[in-house]
């Protein structure tokens, strides 16, 4: 296979994989809904389990509700047929993965667990399989084929599974109010903790180190301060402490593009972009992000409560300091 063959293929795989997960949005359903509100008043924990690859998957949903606030822990099929059974109590829930719905450690498994009384959620791929007929709801997650190019191992089928998992845990943290606070309690040592933690004033570049030049400022001298600071832009100030526009690279290649011929004329005013945008020093640095890349931007003027300007916080110095990142990246 050459190269150009092998690229159409993963290609395709992929494309197979994201029809997998387009196909989970008509499956969220009254189902899902039931199953949300269910976890959300659970007084216990969720026991989550699955075998083989839909097991890896359980695992990782039961990390995710675990780190959003929800008790959950994985048991695997076997180990609690032979005593892992007493981690669970009347107050528990179950909630298997299986895109058959005919796997026989599950099916085992559900008897045990009906006389603990406790109620079972099932995500498969099969809502007539006897591990839905036994559930007391079952939350679709079918998909049209996988991805393996002889359509027998578990591919799209698997993805959809943790897709689905996932929006389950998301929605009943966000259903059970918890919030970033909750968050930095359940993880103080971790780099995510660390994260929600930063303060801007903490990060943010001050006094001197600040590129600035009046509204007058000619080209040549913007040019030598953005050098200088080494920071991708500069602020425009009138008068102390009035941040009315910033300059950034961009700003300076569409000066040049669209002002070639009276270039060396342009002030400061001239080519900035007006009104800044900006956040409060006491804000959390992970809220830096979320404006830098909604707008695209690397850089925000910090203010006081007052919105009196205080310096400005930039996305190298996060990604540096506080080891952050965009979301989406």
């Amino acid at each position: 296979m050459n190269a150009s063959k092998i690229i159409e293929a993963g290609i395709n795989a992929i494309k197979t994989e994201i029809q997998g997960l387009e196909g989970l949005i008509e499956q969220v359903d009254a189902s899902f809904a039931r199953a949300v509100d269910m976890i959300a008043g659970l007084k216990g924990k969720v026991v989550l389990t699955g075998v083989g690859k839909s097991g890896i998957i359980a695992k990782k949903v039961a990390s995710t509700m675990v780190s959003t606030g929800t008790p959950a822990i994985f048991l695997h099929p076997l180990d609690s047929l032979h005593g892992d059974l007493g981690a669970v109590s009347a107050s528990d829930l179950g909630l298997m993965f299986s895109n058959s719905g005919k796997t026989k450690e599950l099916l085992d498994l559900i008897s045990p667990l009906k006389q603990l009384g406790i109620p079972i959620i099932s995500i498969t791929g099969d809502v007539n399989s006897p591990l839905a007929r036994s559930s007391d709801i079952v939350i679709s997650c079918k998909v049209k084929e996988e991805a393996c190019g002889l359509g027998l191992a578990p591919t799209a089928s698997t993805t959809a599974q943790i897709a689905m998992g996932d929006a389950l845990a998301v929605v009943v943290s966000s259903v059970k109010g918890f919030d970033r606070d909750s968050f930095k309690a359940l993880h103080p040592a971790g780099e995510l903790g660390k994260q929600l933690m930063l303060r801007i004033k903490g990060l943010m570049i001050t006094g001197e180190d600040v590129p600035i030049v009046k509204i007058d400022t000619p080209l040549a001298e913007i040019v030598r301060v953005m050098t200088e600071k080494s920071l991708g832009f500069t602020l425009v100030e009138e008068g102390p402490h009035n941040i009315i526009g910033i300059i950034t690279d961009g700003d300076l290649r569409r000066a040049i593009l669209n002002h070639s011929k009276d270039l060396g004329l342009k002030l400061a005013g001239d080519i900035m972009t007006p009104d800044p945008k900006r956040i409060e020093e006491n804000a959390i640095a992970i809220d830096a992000l979320d404006i830098m890349e909604k707008y695209q931007i690397t850089s925000l003027v910090v203010t006081n409560e007052s919105n009196r300007f205080l310096g400005v916080v930039h996305l190298h110095d996060l990604l540096g300091r506080g080891k952050l990142s965009l979301k989406n990246t």
